[in-house]
């Protein structure tokens, strides 16, 4: 049976494809960062948030791109969430920067003593 039937008995590949991949993308953003990551973190590393943020932008990119090649039929609807999610998270980063940059609040970065692998002895 196909994974996605489509009319007329075709298999459209796209739908899978996209699944497949953006389930691997959301766990690993989940586990790694957010816009409140970076706005809580922009004073020190904001270059560097922003730097992976158009990383996964390009990334995306690519896989709606491929999707859209893949599920000609589907390529208007997959290119359009892709285009919505990208536009809603890059504005969400871009506040984030923002408010994290004009904020004098401390981030959560170099606070520890030492190195983050080093463990205090015990007195």
């Amino acid at each position: 049976m196909p994974v996605a039937p489509t009319e007329g008995g075709a298999v459209s590949y796209g739908v899978p494809f996209m699944v497949g991949a953006g389930l691997v993308y959301e766990i690993i953003a989940a586990a790694c960062s957010s816009p409140q990551t970076a706005e809580i973190n922009a004073s020190t590393r904001s270059d560097t948030l922003m730097k992976w943020v158009h990383v996964g932008l390009v990334q995306s990119a690519a896989f709606i791109v491929v999707a859209s090649m893949i599920d000609r039929k589907h390529a208007p609807a997959i290119i359009a969430g892709g285009a919505s999610a990208a536009a809603i998270m890059y504005a969400s980063y871009l506040h984030a920067n923002a408010a994290g940059l004009a904020s004098s609040e401390p981030g959560t970065e170099g606070q520890d003593e030492g190195e983050p692998w080093m463990m205090r002895k015990a007195s």
